[in-house]
């Protein structure tokens, strides 16, 4: 058994105590969170000793998946939720991933500066730039669905960012499957 697998039993063994993934998609959580979450790593590979603060991380998404699949990178999972912190706290302790800590605040609360901030459509770009701006030294990996360009172009126009700062990666050229249509991994660069 794969750590993918070990996780995907945790999870549903917390979520009959703590319901951090709803329960009609349990029976999808390794297509619809654990590979969502790895979706980023078919962009992006992170160094060992690289940095990532992941923002509204819930139950551990996409931390815990990334953190499994790079052991060399420290990964900070937040949420403002305390339960939901408590769950990725126990899935990251019962599969031994040393390198993940996880913290019960608000991501405009930390003080530290990452490599890198990943999330998975905690809110609209617009809303989530401020909460991340001067907290990353590299890049912004966000995962997000739908009709994405409208979000971009508000987030352009009110944060004056530099349009070759913006990548847009389409989920379903790598996964082969209906429920990744529109859905992307969008990069902002640090300008």
């Amino acid at each position: 058994m794969s750590r993918y697998d070990d996780a995907v039993e945790l999870y549903r063994q917390w979520n009959e105590k703590i319901n951090v993934i709803s329960r009609k998609d349990i029976d999808n959580i390794y297509e619809h969170h654990i590979l969502h979450s790895l979706a980023i790593s078919e962009f992006f590979s992170f160094n060992p000793g690289e940095t990532v603060l992941d923002v509204g991380t819930g139950g551990g998404f996409p931390g815990i998946p990334l953190a499994i699949k790079f052991p060399e990178t420290k990964f900070t999972l937040c949420d403002s939720i305390g339960k939901k912190i408590k769950v990725a706290s126990a899935v990251a302790e019962s599969l031994g991933l040393d390198n993940v800590t996880c913290i019960n605040a608000r991501a405009e609360s930390i003080g530290e500066e990452f490599d890198y901030v990943v999330s998975r459509a905690v809110t609209s770009l617009e809303n989530f730039y401020p909460w991340v701006r001067g907290k990353y030294r590299k890049s912004i990996l966000y995962l997000k669905g739908g009709d994405v360009n409208e979000e971009i172009a508000v987030l352009l126009r009110r944060f004056r960012l530099n349009p070759a700062s913006i990548t847009v990666h389409r989920i379903d050229a790598v996964y082969d499957n209906e429920y990744f249509r529109e859905k992307f991994v969008i990069q902002i660069e640090k300008s």
